[in-house]
């Protein structure tokens, strides 16, 4: 995710190595808003507090659900020009729950669904 915020091209991030379905298609219409409202991310997101909360592996495509805690404060949206900070809200979540859906493919696991849950970690 860091790298396809930062690249507005998005060629780097190789996403598709750990998202699909929805949880890719999301991620990737995100980060072009951005990138069309001439932004980009700097800095790092940290994931913290996994646990996994369902497995069920006897499924043709076995699936895990994880919650965890998604630290977004030391990721800064700036102007992709001039790499101003841009303006955020000072109420807005920066470590917030997100529960992730999981299948095993045959190339490795798959983030499917990512569902942040508006409540701070």
């Amino acid at each position: 995710m860091e790298k396809l915020y930062a690249d507005p091209t998005g060629r780097s991030a190789h996403l598709d190595r750990y998202a699909a379905s929805a949880a890719l298609k999301n991620a990737e219409a995100d980060a072009k808003r951005a990138h069309d409202r001439g932004r980009i991310y700097t800095g790092g997101v940290g994931l913290t507090d996994q646990t996994v909360t369902k497995v069920n592996v006897s499924r043709d495509i076995p699936h895990a659900i994880v919650s965890s805690c998604l630290d977004i404060s030391k990721w800064q949206p700036v102007d992709a020009s001039t790499k101003t900070p841009v303006t955020l809200p000072s109420n807005r979540l920066t470590k917030y729950l997100i529960v992730s859906t999981l299948e095993k493919w045959p190339e490795g696991w798959r983030v499917i669904r990512d569902e942040p849950q508006d409540k701070p970690c």
